[in-house]
């Protein structure tokens, strides 16, 4: 997904023209994401990855940290190589914020007092900007130096929130979604749903919430009790609203540009970021 915001909004940008500097951001976007997930697995300790065991499962942490090191560097110096700064300079931003972000999420994981603000921050940077910089080095890599660059890093960010938000809407689902509920819950993250209703629910019922949570979140009865309350309290529609919210404000920037089949197609992906299943 990520390597197709680059072309199309490459394309939509230039009338339909991608260059060698377009390709290379892509694959140094693609390098650079892979080895945020081989990290990421062993930050959380996850055994699975896309429906197979991860690297850090199959040959310990040691070796996929340093797997994870060898991507990141083999995408940077793909950009050092070509002299492509400017783009190095977007993944650059996108790299520290994800890691910030991930920082963030476990230093307020501890005390579970995640206000929406935060909750916003974190996944601004954990996942929103990455799309962002798919999006900006779409731009830069055909029109340096234009407005088009921050338009379209706006665009992407947008796409992420929502594109999040949805990824915690499918922790209420059930099993016709495909992920197992409760996930976000045993891993005491706190996602838009929970935090909604922590925020808005009697104070007896906040401090059920925020112990089940933190003490009681392998418990498979509690958990599902959390998410029925969760639903009943208006958590999961409130979350689509925010969510339909990001996905409208991505579509006035698009709105902005001539109709192309780029558009159409971004526009496209927009709607499945909404839409999808898993």
């Amino acid at each position: 997904m990520r390597p197709m915001f680059v072309f199309l909004v490459s394309k939509m940008i230039s009338g339909g023209e991608v260059n060698e500097r377009t390709y290379r951001g892509a694959s140094v976007i693609e390098l650079i994401h892979t080895a945020t997930l081989v990290h990421d697995d062993v930050v959380d300790d996850s055994n699975r990855r896309r429906g197979f065991f991860s690297i850090n499962a199959l040959w310990k942490n040691k070796i996929a940290v340093l797997v994870g090191d060898y991507l990141l560097s083999k995408g940077l110096l793909l950009s050092i190589d070509y002299g492509d700064f400017d783009l190095l300079r977007i993944i650059s931003v996108a790299v520290r914020e994800m890691s910030e972000g991930e920082l963030l999420q476990i230093e307020k994981a501890r005390s579970l007092d995640i206000t929406e603000d935060i909750y916003y921050e974190i996944i601004r940077q954990k996942t929103a900007t990455l799309i962002a910089a798919c999006c900006s080095l779409g731009a830069c890599s055909v029109a340096p130096d234009s407005e088009d660059i921050q338009k379209m890093k706006k665009f992407g960010e947008l796409i992420g929130m929502a594109f999040q938000i949805k990824d915690d809407l499918f922790d209420y689902g059930d099993t016709a979604i495909g992920k197992p509920t409760g996930i976000d819950i045993k891993e005491q993250k706190m996602t838009l749903p929970l935090i909604y209703t922590i925020n808005n629910c009697t104070k007896e019922k906040k401090k059920w919430l925020i112990n089940s949570v933190k003490n009681h979140n392998k418990d498979k009865k509690r958990v599902k009790e959390v998410i029925g309350f969760v639903k009943e309290s208006g958590g999961l529609d409130y979350a689509v609203t925010v969510m339909y919210r990001f996905k409208d404000e991505a579509l006035s920037i698009l709105s902005e540009y001539p109709d192309s089949d780029y558009k159409s197609s971004l526009e496209l992906m927009v709607e499945y970021v909404i839409d999808r299943k898993k």
